[in-house]
């Protein structure tokens, strides 16, 4: 399915099926990281705690400098509708070829693969940047869930990063 990359509003927006991820800009997430809406319709009310910890993290990645626009957080919408369903992003901008990817949904869009349609469009838009060869993520142990999104998209588990499983991703399977 193609990806499609548009901008609005200088947030970068991507599209693909069902799926529309747009970019939180650091005023969006600093509200997100509050628990607040940040003008969007959630399908619980607000934001999941995994979607206000990564916001988080966008708040510190701008306060610190080294932001990048395109390589933080993005909602995960609907695009029939627009709700949003859940976050998904960069723990920031690429190092050394390599950028780390993290999502979460909301309780009521669980199960439904919006995470793996989240997970797959990032990656395929992150290695098509000329500055990423790489895409890791991580996950606890226990969270099979969370491992069978990666393994869906394509990923491979590599040495485990302390108590977490490590998992990477050098090219989007056909």
């Amino acid at each position: 399915m193609t990806l499609h990359a548009s901008r609005d509003g200088g947030r970068l927006v991507l599209t693909q099926g069902r799926l529309t991820l747009r970019e939180q800009l650091p005023e969006d997430a600093l509200q997100l990281a509050e628990g607040k809406p940040a003008a969007l319709v959630w399908i619980d009310g607000v934001p999941g705690d995994g979607t206000v910890g990564a916001a988080t993290m966008t708040v510190a990645t701008s306060r610190a400098g080294i932001y990048r626009p395109g390589w933080g957080l993005f909602a995960i919408v609907r695009s029939e509708d627009g709700t949003a369903v859940g976050g998904a992003g960069f723990h920031g901008p690429p190092d050394r070829g390599s950028v780390e990817i993290g999502y979460d949904l909301s309780e009521s869009a669980r199960g439904a693969g919006w995470a793996t349609e989240a997970a797959r469009a990032l990656c395929q838009w992150a290695l098509a940047q000329p500055d990423v060869l790489t895409v890791l993520a991580t996950t606890e142990p226990g969270n099979h869930a969370s491992q069978a999104v990666l393994e869906r998209v394509g990923f491979v588990r590599v040495a485990d990063r302390g108590e977490l499983w490590a998992y990477e991703l050098t090219s989007i399977p056909v």
